[in-house]
């Protein structure tokens, strides 16, 4: 039985069996088609929603299988879609008769303590990091939950925990392999293709594939302070009021966010908390434990709280708190971004007011801190755009039936779309963005006065644009 793949003008490419055969003689890792038994767990990714069938996925075991793959979708013309771990919102790493270079099979760690780097495959996830690095008492800055992937984290910018302290993910990046579109395998740094490592910092999978990044790592842990503090979700506008006025008053040690969420009746979660709307003032302190606590401790005043689960604990469990809340291929998800300059008296009432009238009990309303060490990185030094904001707000939207995708959509972007009314409003973060395809001015939120260079570095790289299926960045004319 043939197998047949789109082609990047849409036509089709059909694959006989025995030229199946052929390919899978090249190959060190699998070649799946939908034929094959693995096939249907291979294809499954973070968001449920993208429940789609790529003509063929090469699972990647090194960098020659990467290097095949690539130049088998180049020599058919074929459309390429790059999975790392997996996590994309908007769906980019799989795609519908596509051929799928699959690195999850390349997840290797290894950490130089003494020269503080830790190198790093691109099919690995945050948490694989973090168990190899905390062994030596370092940490790269990473994303929120564990199990997002390195890679697509990294190469979109990479808020998470840590990014007050020590910068985004990409702030720490000090070098990558790279396969090119023209199958040729390069190192880019800040000696060697300058162009193409500033590039690599912030404009997504546009460029190449990413076979190993290495990074700085910093000391961290291994126990930290992390704060949890929960407040009855109608007292989000008095309690945003206060956690914003707190904001203020903090060191970079210091990464805080606020969530606005249904808490799940889990076994581990206080009684109290089940099935509870509830607005969370999260923290993480990334010095002392002592420090932190003293320092976080004005989050359990902001209010009656309903539980306090705050605690001094190691950074791999403060790293991974939220990943059971977040189940892999189970929950449909749609999100948008921008950033705050301030949490303003406007922006504090429509937080309030979207989260208490969220569709859907998996819908999140996230407003995490920026600032810090991220925000004192020049704006061009990095493909990642402007870094003047002080504040983000996601309307980060969840939910189980696919039946209900239409209406929690509409909810997202009519949020969203308020939200952007506001005088404090400015950018994106096309990392919690839901959308594959963007226009020129979702590019122009996302990267400002970066976009024309970033379009010259496209065109220098990947003029003929194979690397579409991304936050896409078309190359220059």
């Amino acid at each position: 039985m043939s197998t047949e793949l789109i082609t990047l003008d849409g036509s089709r490419h059909e694959l006989s069996d025995e030229t199946i055969t052929e390919i899978r003689e090249i190959f060190h890792g699998d070649v799946l088609t939908p034929e094959d038994g693995e096939y249907d767990d291979a294809r499954v990714v973070q968001n449920a929603m993208f429940d789609r069938r790529p003509g063929m996925i090469v699972r990647c075991t090194g960098v020659a299988d990467v290097v095949d793959c690539v130049n088998m979708a180049r020599e058919r013309d074929l459309l390429l879609a790059v999975r790392g771990g997996g996590h994309s919102i908007a769906g980019t790493c799989i795609a519908d008769d596509a051929l799928m270079l699959d690195l999850s099979p390349m997840r290797g760690v290894w950490v130089d303590p003494d020269a503080r780097r830790v190198r790093v495959q691109g099919g690995a996830v945050w948490g694989d990091v973090d168990r190899d690095a905390q062994l030596h008492g370092l940490a790269v800055p990473g994303g929120v939950i564990s199990t997002t992937g390195v890679a697509g984290l990294t190469l979109g910018g990479g808020i998470g925990w840590l990014h007050r302290k020590y910068g985004l993910a990409c702030d720490a990046l000090r070098a990558a392999e790279v396969v090119l579109a023209d199958g040729q395998m390069i190192r880019a740094s800040a000696d060697e293709h300058p162009e193409l490592f500033w590039a690599l910092r912030g404009g997504g999978g546009n460029f190449g594939v990413v076979t190993t990044f290495e990074f700085e790592a910093y000391p961290v842990g291994p126990t930290v302070w992390n704060s949890a503090v929960m407040y009855a979700l109608d007292d989000a506008d008095a309690v945003l009021e206060r956690w914003h006025d707190w904001t203020t008053t903090i060191p970079d040690d210091v990464t805080t966010r606020v969530l606005c969420w249904t808490m799940p009746e889990a076994p581990l979660l206080p009684p109290v908390l089940h099935d509870r709307e509830v607005i969370i003032l999260a923290a993480l302190h990334s010095g002392d434990p002592d420090d932190g606590e003293r320092v976080c401790a004005p989050l359990s005043g902001m209010g009656e709280p309903l539980a306090d689960l705050s605690q001094a604990m190691p950074y791999r469990i403060a790293q991974s708190e939220f990943d059971p809340f977040f189940p892999k291929g189970q929950v449909q998800n749609y999100w948008k971004s921008l950033y705050l300059d301030d949490v303003s008296i406007d922006a504090r009432r429509l937080i309030a007011d979207r989260a208490n009238h969220r569709p859907d009990p998996l819908t999140l309303v996230h407003v995490p801190m920026l600032g810090g060490a991220m925000g004192r990185v020049d704006a061009d030094a990095t493909a990642y755009g402007d870094r003047s904001a002080g504040y983000m707000l996601s309307f980060d939207g969840g939910w189980s039936d696919p039946a209900d995708n239409d209406d929690n959509i509409a909810w997202v972007r009519s949020a969203w779309d308020r939200a952007t009314q506001l005088d404090v409003a400015s950018g994106t973060y096309l990392n919690f963005g839901g959308d594959r395809d963007i226009d020129d001015r979702h590019r122009e939120r996302a990267f400002g006065r970066n976009l024309d260079r970033l379009r010259e570095v496209k065109r220098e790289y990947d003029p003929d644009n194979r690397f579409r299926l991304n936050a896409n960045i078309p190359p220059a004319s």
